[in-house]
């Protein structure tokens, strides 16, 4: 494993490390383009195994539990272009600034990170510049493609949270967070729709957590400054920890979004 000092001269991904975005149905014809910026639990050779022991790596803190699997499930059952981020959150989390505190984290829901704990701000930009914006620039490009196209376009970022914080003990007690800042029209919308289909699910706005422009970057960046409606989904990571969990909320999902989007479609403006 490279030293840091010896990190400052070269590049972070070599050969063999895996591109970090990976491309689902580009062509998709639905309205919805999707993001799932922690899919993957990929860790440059250069950084070794980041001191962190393997089951960690099984966490909520390396990636996003079952995110992938909902996200490729969606995408097929909406026929809708779908981008995917494969490094782990503990390399450089692709949904914060690179000014946010956990853009790199040292510590993780009570797990330390040695790599990162002394990490050079060098380091920390090329981590971001060979990760973090290749995800974001082929995000922008698509949208401005789509834009020029004339096409619609709603935005659907694809996440998981764990039911259990293992640091504090906070327990989220709910299946399904719908979370957005300052534009609620696809996630109010969304609410109404898949409740009415799922009665027995607890559907909670901005729950575990609220979107903002310090923690957060794809909707913010590619939502909000473009005025697309969007939403960022989080689902209980213990109910699609598996393949048929996943092709289960994606079955849950795709019809109340459907709904919700014609539902936009008649009243744009959310009202």
């Amino acid at each position: 494993m490279l030293s840091f000092a010896d990190r400052e001269t070269t590049r972070l991904l070599q050969a063999g490390d895996p591109a970090p975005v990976e491309w689902i149905n580009p062509a998709g014809a639905s309205p919805f383009f999707l993001t799932c910026e922690h899919a993957g639990r990929a860790v440059p050779a250069a950084l070794g195994d980041l001191g962190v022991a393997a089951a960690e790596m099984d966490r909520h803190i390396a990636y996003d539990v079952g995110a992938e699997g909902v996200a490729r499930a969606l995408s097929a059952r909406l026929d809708a272009a779908l981008v995917l981020q494969r490094y782990s959150r503990l390399v450089i989390d692709c949904n914060r600034p690179l000014e946010a505190r956990d853009c790199v984290v040292a510590l993780s829901d009570g797990t330390a990170v040695p790599v990162n704990a002394d990490i050079s701000d060098r380091e920390r930009r090329r981590r971001y510049v060979e990760i973090h914006q290749p995800l974001h620039e082929a995000v922008a490009v698509a949208l401005t493609q789509r834009q020029a196209a004339g096409r619609p376009t709603l935005l659907v970022s694809v996440h998981s949270f764990t039911p259990v914080m293992r640091a504090t003990g906070a327990v989220r007690d709910f299946e399904l967070g719908l979370l957005y800042n300052r534009d609620a029209r696809l996630a109010e919308r969304l609410a109404e729709t898949f409740r009415a289909a799922n009665p027995d699910v607890a559907v909670r706005l901005n729950e575990p957590y609220a979107v903002d422009d310090v923690s957060d970057y794809t909707i913010p960046v590619h939502g909000e400054r473009r005025g697309i409606p969007h939403v960022l989904l989080e689902v209980r990571n213990d109910l699609i920890a598996d393949a048929g969990g996943q092709e289960e909320w994606a079955e849950r999902l795709a019809a109340p979004l459907r709904l919700a989007a014609d539902i936009l479609k008649e009243t744009p403006d959310g009202r």
